[in-house]
């Protein structure tokens, strides 16, 4: 039997590229799945936004990795996935490709980005007022952006809602337990809300 690691921390590193090979794999998939027209654009927009959402988080954790030595030294054939990544934001986006409602794509795209950004923050553990606040000030910019949403869309009041929370406290100040798993339960909620939405006008 051949160990990859013997301590922890190593351990971690290749479950961390790991995730890093799986991004990467699909987003090349997904690329290679619009191109052939076998997706909907909003539905590679939703899906790509997801995916350069967790190559952040990942990346921040491996220390931003050459993507290109990477795909080299596990020989991988994956040039749409690192254009995809370098460009930093999806094909639709890119090429102002807007959908059949009239709603620019962008503006949907980045708002999942949003809520993806949001939610593993929260996931990881983050509590700190002064890294949740502006995270949740940009998903409620998104979301305002959305013209298809009703100006009294329930879940913009509930992200106001918290701002004006978090605006009570401290900097310092981190969400206790209750409220973390609270704010977690809302934006779960909201995202699976807007999906919804975006449904309807498919």
């Amino acid at each position: 039997e051949v160990k990859l690691f013997s301590t922890s921390t190593e351990r971690e590193m290749y479950e961390n590229l790991a995730d890093l090979y799986a991004i990467i794999m699909s987003l090349e998939n997904l690329e290679r799945s619009f191109i052939r027209d076998s997706i909907s654009p909003s539905e590679y927009t939703t899906e790509c936004s997801k995916l350069l959402s967790q190559y952040k988080t990942v990346s921040q954790i491996v220390h931003k990795p050459d993507l290109r030595q990477f795909a080299h030294t596990y020989k991988l054939s994956c040039a749409a996935a690192l254009h995809r990544l370098e460009v930093g934001v999806p094909s639709t986006i890119e090429h102002e490709t807007v959908d059949i409602s009239g709603n620019n794509v962008k503006h949907v795209a980045k708002t999942v980005q949003e809520f993806i950004t949001v939610l593993d923050a929260l996931s990881l553990g983050m509590a700190a007022v002064d890294k949740l606040h502006p995270l949740l000030a940009d998903l409620l910019q998104s979301l305002n952006s959305v013209s298809f949403l009703p100006a009294d869309y329930k879940w913009k009041a509930n992200l106001r809602d918290w701002l004006i929370a978090l605006n009570k406290m401290k900097a310092s100040d981190e969400l206790d337990e209750d409220q973390k798993r609270q704010l977690t339960f809302e934006v779960e909620q909201a995202y699976a809300d807007f999906h919804k939405s975006l449904d309807s006008k498919e």
